[in-house]
């Protein structure tokens, strides 16, 4: 087995998310969420860089040489698959492997909002996932497209950088297509994938104005589309996507979204109270037809009011939520507080639920 196969089965092993290699370095494995150097020798630059060498292809050593960087999935069959993404510092080739565990787990088993079921099987618009590097986006997204993989006979074209979760047909036919291998860019994929007579596209992520304008535009054609931001809640998804534009085109853009938009669901990751993982927080902002007058208008400062009062219709707040998994006792009060939108108002309400800084909850009668 190689040395790089070895470290990828500890990966796995102890359950880490990622592996980083830096040359003369130790390897550096991401547990929980915490960075931690195995107690193993350093690898020396050249064994270091024929290491990572041997997975590309000629295609991707031009890439990473040319221009510095270069992203890609690596699988080893029977055990995991990883988005691997390798770049230059300080004159050395390193690399972070994410781990992508081969079983897809469902909607039900990340504690995403039930409303998320619902939303997979939309007949039509556009569907955001947003959050901060690493908080479970792909995850997110692959559960939905097996949700709908499983319910409905539908078309689904996945255009990903690089295909992270591999999903088998079911009720659905999946085509999963990967930036470097099947296609050259994002934008590229969605002008052609009309023609490709797709019921759901899923765009890896919405990168520029170009892939933006062409996501925005499928789901005005009928079609149901996913993808994601780096963002952390829908006022501030909606006015990225509408500053991307030129100020000509904003009222225009706006206007789109506010009838194309069907979810903003945004998610954070926090550390589970036992140690044994980490869980999701999420926000969920539907379309209704005040919140689609809010984002025609520009009003996008006044969505958290319709998201807070509106839990019929499947919306909640970041806060809710968090306070939800302090109560249950799956996280810690700090950690939350943390994650908060607001930390001032997080602990009053905390301070009227009876939930304490350390994780207990005092019933007052």
């Amino acid at each position: 087995m190689s040395k790089l196969n070895e470290l990828l089965h500890k990966v796995v092993e102890v359950d880490a998310s990622d592996l980083h290699l830096k040359a003369d370095n130790p390897p550096i494995m991401r547990i929980n969420g915490d960075l931690q150097r195995l107690d193993e020798p350093s690898i020396p630059t050249e064994k270091h860089q024929e290491m990572l060498l041997a997975i590309l292809n000629e295609e991707r050593k031009d890439r990473l040489f040319n221009f510095k960087e270069c992203d890609l999935s690596y699988a080893i069959p029977g055990l995991a698959r990883f988005r691997v993404n390798m770049y230059w510092q300080r004159g050395k080739v390193g690399a972070v492997f994410r781990l992508i565990p081969y079983r897809i787990r469902t909607i039900d088993d990340l504690r995403l909002p039930q409303v998320c079921k619902k939303i997979a099987l939309l007949p039509r618009g556009l569907v955001l996932v947003t959050g901060p590097t690493g908080s479970g986006k792909s995850t997110s997204l692959a559960a939905v497209i097996n949700h709908i993989n499983e319910s409905e006979r539908r078309h689904i074209m996945t255009i990903e950088d690089p295909i992270e979760y591999v999903h088998q047909d079911k009720t659905a036919v999946i085509n999963q297509r990967e930036l470097g291998t099947d296609t050259h860019s994002f934008a590229d994929a969605l002008r052609h994938v009309m023609r490709q007579n797709p019921d759901v596209i899923l765009v890896g992520e919405m990168r520029d104005l170009e892939t933006i304008q062409l996501a925005i535009t499928a789901a005005e054609t009928g079609h149901l589309v996913f993808s994601t931001l780096h963002t952390v809640d829908a006022a501030q998804t909606i006015d990225r996507i509408v500053d991307v534009f030129d100020p000509e085109q904003q009222a225009q853009i706006r206007t789109q979204l506010s009838v194309t938009l069907q979810a903003v669901i945004s998610q954070s990751l926090l550390p589970l109270q036992d140690g044994t993982g980490r869980v999701a927080a999420f926000e969920v902002m539907t379309a209704t037809p005040s919140i689609r007058t809010m984002i025609r208008e520009g009003k996008t400062h006044s969505l958290y009011h319709d998201i807070q009062t509106g839990a019929e219709l499947g919306m909640q707040t970041l806060d809710g939520c968090l306070l939800g998994l302090v109560k249950d006792g799956l996280v810690d009060y700090e950690h939350a507080l943390a994650k908060s939108s607001s930390a001032s108002e997080f602990a009053r309400r905390a301070a009227n639920m009876g939930l304490t800084a350390g994780g207990d909850t005092h019933v007052t009668g």
